[in-house]
C-alpha cells in the first residue's frame, strides 16, 4: 500500500539518532504449547522458519500471518522483525514464524524484488497488480488470498457534497480526484471512464493537509484506515467522512495474495500443502477474536519506530470494517483466501496493457494459471 507520507517520516526518523538500534525485547514468556500432529505439523515439510515478508508496515490488513504468532515471540526493532513460534489453534506447528514488514524496513521497494534478493523469504504478499507487473523478470505465484477484495477507496467529504454516493457522482461532478503515483486503480479508473483522466491529480503522498484544506476533492483512501484515522485522529479534521470501494466498481485485484517464487512451487510443495490451509484458518481465527493479534500489531509499529503510526483503535476499525465490508470473506469461488482464475484473468486483461504500455515487465501471454494457483487451499474452509 502506497502511504508516501509516511515514507518520508521514515526516512526522517532514520537520520535522527534513537529511531532504530533498539535490542531485541522479548513480548512475553513463552509457554510449553501442546504440538501440533498430522497435517498441522509442519517440521520436516517446511523450513525451520517460514519468512513472510509483508508489503508494508504493520497493520490489521495483514492479520492472517500475524496470527500464527505464538506466544513466546519475540520484536527485533532493530533489523524489524517480529518472530516466534508458528501456532496453529494453540499447538506449536515444529516450526517457527519471521514477519518482515515492508515500506521502511526494505527501503520501500517492492516485495517481489525483495523475494528476489532474499531467498530466504518463503511467502511474501503481493497484489495481482504487481505480480503481472514483475511477471516477466520477478514472477511469482500466489498461493493463498486471505483477502478477498482490496479495501482501497475514493473518500471524500459528506458536508461539502451531500449528493455524492458513488464514484459515477464524482466523475459527473468533475471534481479533482487525489491518487498516489502509479497507483494501478488510476488506470482502471480512467481506463473505463469511471474518472475523466483530467481529473486526476497524482500528488497525493498520504498526508492529510490536501484533503483537510480543500474538502471539494475526492482522495484515495484504505476504508480500513482514513476513515477511522480523520474521524478521530486527524486534529484539524476530526468528522466523518464517506467513501466508496475501488473494488465495487471494477478493481478486482486480491491485495494481499501470498506468494512464492515461481520456480519454488514444486520444492515447496509438500509444505504449501500443509501451510496454506492454516493460514486459511488463522484468519478465522483472527475474526472470531482480533484483540490478542491487534495487540502485537499495535506493539511492532511502537517499537519498529519508523513514522508510521497504529493505534488500538484504527486496529479495531479496520478488523471489524472487514468484516462488514467483505474485505475478508469467501471468494467467489468457494473457500476463504480462494483466488477465482477467472477473476485473475479479466484483471490481467483489465491491468496488463496499461502497465506494459508505463513500462512494467509484463509476460507475455501472460495467463491466470501463471501468478495465481489455488491446488494448496483447502476448499473447506470458509466463514459463516
Amino acid at each position: 500500500m502506497s502511504r508516501v507520507a509516511a515514507a518520508l517520516a521514515a526516512l526522517l526518523c532514520a537520520a535522527v539518532a534513537g529511531c532504530s538500534g533498539a535490542p531485541e525485547q522479548p513480548a512475553q514468556a513463552a509457554p510449553r504449547l501442546p504440538a501440533a500432529t498430522g497435517a498441522e505439523r509442519l517440521s520436516y515439510v517446511c523450513p525451520a522458519t517460514v519468512v513472510v515478508q509483508q508489503a508494508w508496515e504493520p497493520e490489521a490488513d495483514h492479520a492472517a500471518t500475524y496470527q500464527l504468532v505464538g506466544p513466546g515471540y519475540s520484536i527485533d526493532a532493530a533489523r524489524k522483525r517480529i518472530s516466534g513460534p508458528l501456532v496453529a489453534g494453540g499447538k506449536d506447528t515444529g516450526v517457527r514464524i519471521e514477519i518482515r514488514p515492508g515500506g521502511a524496513a526494505i527501503g520501500f521497494g517492492t516485495v517481489p524484488a525483495q523475494m528476489y534478493l532474499d531467498r530466504s523469504i518463503t511467502l511474501g504478499a503481493v497484489p495481482t497488480d504487481l505480480a503481472i507487473s514483475t511477471s516477466a523478470s520477478q514472477p511469482v505465484t500466489a498461493v493463498v488470498a486471505p483477502l478477498a477484495k482490496s479495501p482501497m477507496a475514493l473518500m471524500w467529504d459528506p458536508a461539502t457534497h451531500p449528493d455524492w454516493n458513488t464514484v459515477d457522482d464524482i466523475r459527473r461532478s468533475g471534481a479533482r480526484v487525489l491518487m498516489s503515483q502509479g497507483n494501478a486503480a488510476t488506470a482502471l479508473l480512467t481506463g473505463k471512464g469511471l474518472i475523466r483522466p483530467e481529473q486526476v491529480d497524482t500528488g497525493y503522498t498520504g498526508s492529510p493537509v490536501r484533503f483537510v484544506t480543500d474538502p471539494t476533492i475526492a482522495q484515495q483512501a484504505f476504508a480500513t484506515n482514513e476513515p477511522f484515522v480523520y474521524q478521530h485522529e486527524v486534529t484539524a479534521w476530526r468528522k466523518p467522512v464517506r467513501y466508496q470501494l475501488i473494488a465495487d466498481v471494477g478493481f478486482s485485484v486480491y491485495p494481499e495474495a501470498l506468494s512464492v517464487r515461481t520456480a519454488d512451487l514444486g520444492p515447496l510443495s509438500a509444505c504449501l500443502t500443509r501451510l496454506v490451509p492454516l493460514i486459511q484458518r488463522a484468519q478465522l481465527d483472527y475474526l472470531a477474536n482480533p484483540g490478542p493479534t491487534n495487540k502485537l500489531i499495535v506493539d511492532a509499529v511502537a517499537a519498529f519506530n519508523t513514522g508510521w503510526t497504529y493505534s488500538p483503535g484504527v486496529a479495531d476499525y479496520a478488523a471489524a470494517t472487514m468484516t462488514r465490508l467483505g474485505v475478508i470473506a469467501n471468494d467467489t469461488s468457494g473457500p476463504l483466501g480462494g483466488m477465482d482464475p477467472t477473476r485473475v484473468q479479466a484483471t490481467i486483461e483489465t491491468l496488463a496493457p496499461t502497465l506494459a504500455r508505463d513500462g512494467a515487465g509484463v509476460r507475455p501471454g501472460l495467463k491466470a494459471g501463471d501468478i495465481a494457483t489455488t491446488r494448496f487451499v483447502n476448499p473447506g474452509i470458509r466463514t459463516r
